[in-house]
């Protein structure tokens, strides 16, 4: 198994781990996410059914890949800047004729104690097996 094959497992793994924590809503460092703020005028309507992030998570939008030097789990597309705001708490229009809305950081992707002993199990299962005795 070469570098690119285990980086992309290790890649996959990551991305599992992280799509479990954004569907527990919970950060990398297992603290629950900021809760919504309220909606004032959806609250007429009806209240807001589909979980923070429910889209975000898919491996549609949500990309796993393995390089020679790298394992990398990232977001793409149009839902990158949406991640971004998210994820570091920065201000921005929900849509063109909305003021600038600060938003509550939300740690969409990190790493848990619980990454870092399956990427170590990997690494070894890894080795092992290209162990020449």
């Amino acid at each position: 198994m070469g570098r690119r094959k285990i980086a992309a497992e290790i890649a996959k793994e990551l991305r599992r781990s992280q799509q479990q924590l954004i569907k527990e809503q919970k950060a990398p460092d297992v603290s629950p996410y900021q809760a919504r703020k309220r909606q004032p005028l959806r609250e007429k309507k009806g209240s807001i059914k589909r979980a923070m992030f429910q889209k975000l998570r898919t491996s549609r939008y949500m990309k796993a890949s393995g390089r020679n030097d790298a394992a990398v789990v990232e977001f793409t597309g149009k839902v990158l800047r949406i991640a971004r705001v998210h994820h570091y708490g920065l201000r921005d229009q929900p849509n063109t004729h909305a003021r600038d809305i600060q938003y509550d950081e939300r740690q969409l992707l990190g790493f848990t104690d619980e990454d870092e002993k399956i990427l170590t199990e990997l690494l070894l299962k890894h080795i092992n097996r290209n162990v020449w005795y």
